[in-house]
């Protein structure tokens, strides 16, 4: 199949590329007929040039990025742009985890409180070991140990917060690094880009405007690079962040409210 796919895909390739072929050669002759025959034409054909050149210009801002990439040197913009990459896959996955992760605190506990009620600590358990997130695996670890003691379920909630606190903060430390050689990165480019300018001045034996003002350019598009790569994990960071603290806040706040649950229905002994 794959071999089939292959051929399709040349001979696709093919036609497209002999078509081509064929609607720019009458095109040539045709340019060369009117270039010698109608030359009036050229005033129209350059209304209608100038008349489509915004156009093109609003399409091609890639284009400018891509000429902006080049000239600030692709040995310098491309462990930029790595950094750039991997600082948002790693975001992006951090805010889809910690977003399915949340859970309704509120209707958690009120759920637990009925389960306890009716079918006690069994029925409690089956429903914090069908809901998803880390309040309710913390609330797992307490149920578990209910008939050790208050003490018991205290520190098993501690122990495994712990635990759940280190599965939310994972990732974090390889954001925090492309944060900070992000900015590192452009300004060594920027710093290597102004060797080479001072270089070329001694070499042409003048201070000329536009040898230093296109150094500069080059040497200051890799900062601008870091920078945006920065500012961007930068405000990434700062959300994931408070995302987990809103987060061990209420798996605080809840163990506590469980602990005292099971002592209200007596299924552990207080202290």
């Amino acid at each position: 199949m794959k071999k089939l796919f292959a051929i399709i895909a040349f001979v696709g390739v093919l036609a497209s590329s002999i078509s081509y072929a064929q609607e720019a050669t009458p095109a040539d002759d045709t340019t060369q007929t009117e270039a010698v025959a109608e030359q009036p034409t050229e005033t129209a054909e350059a209304t209608e040039t100038a008349e489509a050149a915004p156009v093109d210009e609003e399409q091609s801002f890639h284009e400018v990025l891509k000429d902006q990439f080049i000239q600030g040197g692709v040995a310098y913009m491309w462990p930029i742009l790595i950094c750039m990459i991997l600082g948002l896959a790693i975001a992006i996955e951090r805010i889809i985890t910690l977003n399915m992760a949340t859970t309704n605190t509120k209707k958690l506990l009120g759920d637990i409180e009925g389960a306890l009620s009716k079918g006690g600590v069994n029925s409690a358990l089956e429903l914090t070991r069908n809901t998803r997130g880390p309040v309710a695996s913390i609330f797992t670890q307490g149920l578990m140990r209910y008939s050790e003691g208050v003490d018991m379920v205290e520190k098993s909630i501690v122990s495994y917060g712990g635990v759940e606190m280190g599965r939310l903060e994972r990732g974090l430390i390889w954001i925090s690094l492309f944060i900070a050689i992000g900015p590192m990165l452009g300004f060594f480019g920027t710093v290597v880009g102004m060797v080479q300018a001072f270089s070329d001045i001694e070499a042409a034996g003048d201070i000329s405007p536009n040898i230093v003002a296109g150094g500069m350019k080059v040497a200051l598009i890799t900062t601008v690079g870091g920078l945006i790569v920065g500012m961007v994990l930068q405000i990434l960071y700062n959300y994931l962040v408070s995302k987990i603290d809103s987060l061990t806040n209420s798996m605080e706040d809840a163990s506590i409210t469980l602990v005292d649950m099971l002592v209200k229905h007596k299924l552990v002994s207080g202290k």
